[in-house]
């Protein structure tokens, strides 16, 4: 590979132009045709035993080419862009401009590169940290939590169904007097009042007693994701064969031995209070990071191009649809109840790609600045990290996980400490 131009042609946009010579063009056709020969039928010769040169005079001298520059090219790429120096923020518009067997060929590449970056004051700065406030109102709604999901559901049968209460019905929708798809349950578990239903369907339910066999008018919403239900009137032939209440536990020592290691409930409490006092000092931290962090990106001045705000974006639809897949879901089918397609989608983590765009290049420039690394023994303790929180052997994790991107965050945290270190704070 030759780099034989290399010019900046407007902000943030690089042309590069590079050549790959006739004798390695010649090593790639020689390769292609020994794959694509085996399969081909030339008429005089067994399958796959035709000469090139026949070959090539029968289909033409240039049917190996595309074949070939598609071998050479991704490496060849790679080589002009390393020797050009341009930091590469997303793919280039790709143009072979020339291309014979006596010359090998030639590429041009526009390239969209790295913003210059210039940042305004980040010592000194001024900001308030949140007070911490951990309050026994708050205590005791987590206790409350705590009661709930160690609660059990008991059946009554001595009154009527009532909001909170958890009913198993059957049902059957209907829509013009025809049953739709979808619309039967036999043996469900509602939760009256959790909204879970269609507006209107759980209020009907209240009243009714065990054994009670009654309809339920309803109307589907206007933006139901079923148009052909979508804002139509439809009837629930609707049975109650259950009515079930929340019974909670006392909150007692035995409470607390229970669910927990300690033996009493006043522990449990200081125990409690302690977590939500170490999450109030996080939150309280990451406030104060990101309002010091805010003050940087204000300052900063960089031409940024769009495709880095669109790069950004695709990685977080496909963060989305990784989180997804893990949940036994995929994007296509959330797409379709959220009724957008892939591009809508992408459009509502536009403002959100934006700002963390520009944090992470202003943070990369005081990192710059001040010549800020990460070393072999900060990664060491960050995979150890990252292995004890998700159980994950740390051998395999040195496998998997590129080292200098890590480290490249690394530098960017210890920014924010360098910027939160030479800050002036004061307490709200």
């Amino acid at each position: 590979m030759e780099l034989i131009r290399n010019e900046k042609v407007a902000d943030n946009t690089v042309e590069i132009e590079f050549k790959v010579a006739a004798d390695e063009f010649e090593k790639a056709i020689s390769k292609v045709f020994r794959k694509a020969s085996a399969e081909m039928t030339v008429p005089g010769f067994r399958k796959g035993k035709a000469p090139r040169s026949v070959i090539e005079k029968m289909y033409g001298a240039e049917i190996f080419f595309n074949d070939a520059i598609d071998e050479l090219l991704p490496q060849a790429y790679e080589d002009a862009v390393k020797e050009s120096g341009a930091v590469v923020v997303s793919r280039p518009e790709i143009e072979v401009v020339s291309c014979t067997k006596e010359d090998g060929f030639t590429v041009k590449a526009v390239l969209t590169t790295y913003p210059e970056v210039t940042i305004g004051e980040y010592k000194g700065l001024k900001a308030e940290k949140n007070a911490i406030d951990v309050s026994d109102e708050l205590i005791d709604a987590e206790l409350a939590a705590l009661q709930d999901r160690n609660s059990r559901l008991v059946s009554v049968s001595d009154r009527a169904a009532e909001n909170n209460d958890t009913v198993n019905i059957d049902f059957e929708g209907f829509v013009d007097g025809k049953a739709f798809e979808g619309g039967k349950g036999e043996g469900f578990d509602l939760v009256l009042g959790s909204g879970q239903f269609i507006p209107g369907f759980e209020d009907q339910i209240v009243g009714h007693n065990i054994g009670d066999e009654f309809d339920v008018n309803v109307e589907f919403p206007a933006e139901y994701h079923a148009e052909e239900l979508a804002g139509k009137p439809a009837v629930f032939k609707t049975k109650i064969n259950e009515i079930k209440v929340k019974e909670l536990p006392e909150l007692d020592d035995e409470f607390a031995k229970d669910i927990s290691e300690f033996d009493t409930l006043d522990a449990l409490k200081e125990d409690i209070r302690k977590h939500k006092e170490e999450e109030a000092e996080s939150a309280a931290q990451l406030d104060l990071e990101n309002k010091l962090v805010q003050q940087v990106v204000d300052s900063m001045q960089a031409n940024i191009p769009q495709a880095m705000y669109d790069v950004r974006a695709d990685e977080m639809v496909q963060d989305f649809a990784n989180r997804l897949a893990q949940q036994g879901l995929d994007l296509e089918t959330y797409l379709k109840f959220t009724q957008m397609d892939r591009e809508q989608f992408k459009k509502t983590f536009a403002e959100q790609a934006q700002q963390q765009v520009k944090i992470r290049l202003a943070l990369e420039a005081v990192v710059k600045a001040e010549g800020i690394t990460a070393s072999d023994e900060d990664l060491e303790a960050e995979l150890l990290r990252i292995s004890t929180t998700y159980n994950y052997p740390i051998t395999e994790l040195r496998k998997s996980v590129p080292a200098d991107e890590v480290k490249k965050d690394l530098a960017i945290q210890k920014a924010i400490d360098f910027i939160k270190e030479n800050a002036e704070i004061a307490n709200a």
